[in-house]
């Protein structure tokens, strides 16, 4: 399924340099923004997390009451940080893999500001009352249809270039890339249009409110992490994707089993019996897809021990790998209809799976390809490589930290919320321990972004240095010079690699 290159090495490096440049300013917006958005996220969550344990911290801001900073630390860090950083890394993989320069970057990039303009404005508005209360759909109303409006002259020049593209073989990342741009706005579009305008039964809106918030899960983050994740293994390495059937497995089972998850949150509500327990079964058989992409990019990742060593891009994209298979592993065990479900529904569980998937399994694929990518935008060198290392060091401690913390925590307190001979306080003395904990990690992740915000600024002001080795790996991790990886990059069995 190897596409074949009729250029030469030299046109096609001119051709990279090219499709490079086009994206640069779109890309590095993207990139730089998400990253400030979410700096402002974990100083959200910093102050979230300190009211949890002591209410009367800042006490004399009404702006600053637990439910609205929760609030905006949750949606600034989905639509602030999460879908930037998934648009930059999106529109530049389908350009790579379709060899194509892009004609829109100017459109790309006003939609970009426009994005970051409502979002700004959708924070504002939660942290001075107007929020929906709608989990992930905070904003007040009058900002989705401008974000979604923005969203389709982002997605639409994206898959305009994916149509108009050189026939050749359609690779794994660009399934999940169009799959991602697709449900996308399905998800969101559809929860906004019933929750918000079509109006109607309050019990059914928590429904559909319950649905969208899996989907964007596992319809739009974990997509996008998988894209990225079977294009870096496969880059870096030099080596194809191991095994083609797992990832047509992990592809179609993640299209059918995700859009019916996210309905057991809602056990034991006067709804239809069957949908709880179908939203359950959906979300105990997603193990299926994040064990099968998993093990298939890992194993790529390991195919080559000395890079895997010694590039950021690989540690970062296999921490992530790893964060989706737990995501699939954890996800079943807390969503069990007959024992974890009706301990996990009504305590601090979901924020732990919540951060697991958004931070841990997205955000770490997704630093992994900035790493990758902006040094290919800018044609300089990352400053320095122990900054690097702390970002991921302080990093894994505090998502790991904050993720277990909280579904441990979470699971000790649904206990106390099920033992009747117990007060309500008492269940919420057993978690107090667990959200000390949360705070303290989330100084550690605060504390690494600080760094990755100001490495990025740098890198996009060309501050860095000059280098034709990029991502601090010499010679062993030159381009190959016979066309774009891409071309090895999700290849299917009996694909030849060119030297």
């Amino acid at each position: 399924m190897s596409q074949e290159t009729q250029q030469t090495p030299e046109q096609d490096a001119i051709l990279r340099t090219a499709i490079d440049r086009s994206l640069r300013h779109p890309v590095m917006f993207f990139f730089t923004s998400g990253a400030a958005w979410l700096a402002v996220s974990l100083v959200l969550g910093i102050i979230a997390s300190a009211k949890m344990v002591a209410p009367e911290f800042l006490d004399g801001c009404a702006f600053l009451t637990q439910g609205r900073v929760f609030a905006g630390h949750m949606s600034v860090l989905v639509y602030g940080w999460g879908c930037q950083a998934a648009f930059g890394v999106l529109i530049w993989l389908v350009s790579r893999l379709t060899r194509q320069e892009s004609r829109a970057s100017g459109i790309i990039l006003t939609a970009g500001h426009l994005w970051n303009l409502f979002v700004a404005i959708g924070l504002i508005g939660i942290l001075a009352g107007y929020g929906t209360g709608v989990p992930w759909l905070e904003f007040p109303v009058m900002v989705w249809p401008v974000l979604l409006v923005a969203y389709a002259l982002i997605a639409i020049w994206t898959m305009i270039q994916f149509r108009v593209r050189s026939t050749g073989a359609v690779y794994v990342t660009q399934w999940f890339a169009i799959a991602s741009l697709i449900w996308f706005p399905w998800v969101l579009g559809t929860a906004v249009l019933l929750i918000f305008f079509v109006g109607g039964n309050a019990l059914m809106a928590a429904a559909v409110a319950a649905w969208f918030h899996s989907g964007m899960i596992y319809l739009f983050f974990l997509p996008c992490a998988a894209a990225a994740a079977y294009y870096l293994a496969p880059k870096v390495t030099g080596h194809p994707v191991h095994s083609y059937s797992l990832s047509l497995i992990g592809f179609w089972s993640l299209a059918i089993l995700g859009p019916w998850a996210g309905m057991q949150k809602l056990a034991g509500a006067p709804i239809p019996y069957f949908l709880p327990y179908l939203g359950a079964a959906a979300t105990v058989l997603l193990g299926v897809p994040t064990i099968a992409i998993g093990y298939s990019t890992l194993r790529t990742m390991l195919s080559d021990t000395a890079k895997f060593a010694s590039s950021p891009t690989l540690r970062f994209t296999a921490a992530g790998v790893v964060c989706m298979i737990i995501l699939g592993l954890a996800g079943a065990f807390v969503n069990l209809p007959s024992s974890t479900l009706q301990i996990s529904q009504f305590s601090i569980t979901a924020y732990g799976m919540d951060i697991l998937a958004v931070y841990g399994c997205f955000s770490f694929v997704m630093f992994g390809a900035i790493y990758f990518i902006v040094p290919r935008l800018t044609r300089r060198e990352w400053l320095s490589k122990r900054l690097i290392k702390m970002h991921f060091l302080f990093s894994m401690y505090g998502v790991i930290a904050v993720a277990s913390l909280a579904v441990l925590g979470g699971l000790i307190h649904g206990q106390g919320q099920e033992d009747f001979t117990h007060t309500w306080d008492s269940a919420a003395e057993r978690a107090y321990p667990y959200l000390v904990a949360t705070l303290i990690a989330w100084c550690f992740v605060l504390f690494s972004n600080f760094f990755f915000f100001m490495h990025l600024l740098l890198m996009w002001m060309r501050l860095g240095r000059r280098s034709s080795h990029p991502t601090l790996l010499g010679h062993a991790h030159l381009e190959s010079p016979h066309g774009e990886e891409g071309d090895i990059d999700n290849a299917g069995p009996g694909s030849v690699i060119a030297h």
